[in-house]
C-alpha cells in the first residue's frame, strides 16, 4: 500500500548511489604504550610450554672427564732480562780446585787457643722437679732482678699525680662539709635577745587579751563565734611560748 501511495516521477528512474555513513578517526588512548608495557611485565614467559625454541647442543661438545674441575691459569713465560736463580749446589760439570795446601799448624794453634782462652762461665740454672728438669735461674723469679734497677723504690709520676688529685678532691669535700655544717649549725640566743623576745610575746598576748575582752557578752552569730575561737587559740599559743621561754634559760635556733 505504501508503494502505491508514492507518486510517480521520472526522477525515480535515475539509479541512486547508496549513502554510506561517515565514520570519524579511530580513538587511540594516550596510555596505550604504558598499558602494553605493564601487561608485558606481568606476563611470565615460558610459564607452561617452555621457550619457543631450545638450543640443541652439538654432538661434538660432549661432556668430557674432569672438564668441570677448576683449572689453574697457564704459566707465563719468564720476562726477558731476568737471570735465572743460581743453584745452591755445584753443577755436575764443576770440579774442585786441587793442589792448594796450607802451612798452618792446626795442632799448635788449637793448643794455644785453649791455653790462652777464658773459660766460659756456667749458665746459672735451677731444678724445680724431681725428674731433674733444668730452667734458667734468671727467669725463674728466684733472683732479685728488679732490685738492681735505677728507678727501684721510686714512686711513679702517675701515682704522685693521682694522689695529688685525690688530696685536692678530699680537701674540697672537707671544705664543703664544713661550710654546710656551719650553715646548718644552731644559733644560741643571747640573754638580751631572749628578754626582748619574751617582752614581745607578752605585748602580743596583752593585745590579743584586750581584743578578747572587747568582745560582746552575747555571741549569737557565727562570725562572732569564729572570732572568739581564733582569739582563744592565739592566747593559748602565746601563753605556751611564754612559758617555754621562761622555763629554759638557754635557747638554740636552727638555721634553715
Amino acid at each position: 500500500m505504501a508503494a502505491l501511495l508514492v507518486e510517480e516521477s521520472i526522477y525515480n528512474l535515475i539509479p541512486q548511489v547508496p549513502h554510506k555513513p561517515f565514520k570519524g578517526p579511530r580513538y587511540i588512548s594516550k596510555l596505550n604504550p604504558y598499558v602494553k608495557h605493564t601487561i608485558q611485565q606481568s606476563k611470565s614467559q615460558w610459564k607452561t610450554m617452555g621457550p619457543a625454541k631450545v638450543h640443541v647442543p652439538s654432538p661434538k661438545d660432549f661432556l668430557q672427564k674432569h672438564s668441570k674441575e677448576p683449572k689453574l691459569p697457564k704459566r707465563k713465560k719468564d720476562q726477558a732480562g731476568k737471570k735465572p736463580l743460581k743453584l745452591s749446589v755445584p753443577h755436575r760439570t764443576d770440579h774442585p780446585v786441587m793442589g792448594i795446601q796450607s802451612q798452618k799448624n792446626f795442632i799448635n794453634t788449637n793448643a794455644a787457643n785453649v791455653i790462652m782462652g777464658v773459660p766460659k762461665k756456667p749458665v746459672p740454672v735451677t731444678v724445680d722437679k724431681y725428674q731433674g728438669d733444668k730452667f734458667l735461674l734468671e727467669t725463674s723469679g728466684l733472683v732479685p732482678r728488679y732490685l738492681k734497677k735505677k728507678d727501684y723504690g721510686v714512686t711513679p709520676e702517675y701515682v704522685i699525680r693521682r694522689n695529688e688529685e685525690a688530696k685536692r678532691a678530699q680537701e674540697a669535700y672537707d671544705a664543703y662539709v664544713k661550710k654546710t655544717l656551719q650553715d646548718r649549725a644552731m644559733k644560741r640566743l643571747s640573754d638580751e635577745e631572749r628578754e626582748e623576745l619574751l617582752d614581745g610575746l607578752k605585748k602580743n598576748w596583752e593585745q590579743v587579751h584586750q581584743a578578747f575582752q572587747s568582745l560582746s557578752v552575747e555571741i549569737d552569730t557565727l562570725p562572732k563565734k569564729l572570732n572568739k575561737e581564733r582569739l582563744e587559740l592565739q592566747m593559748k599559743q602565746l601563753e605556751h611560748d611564754i612559758n617555754t621561754i621562761e622555763k629554759h634559760k638557754v635557747i638554740y635556733i636552727a638555721n634553715k
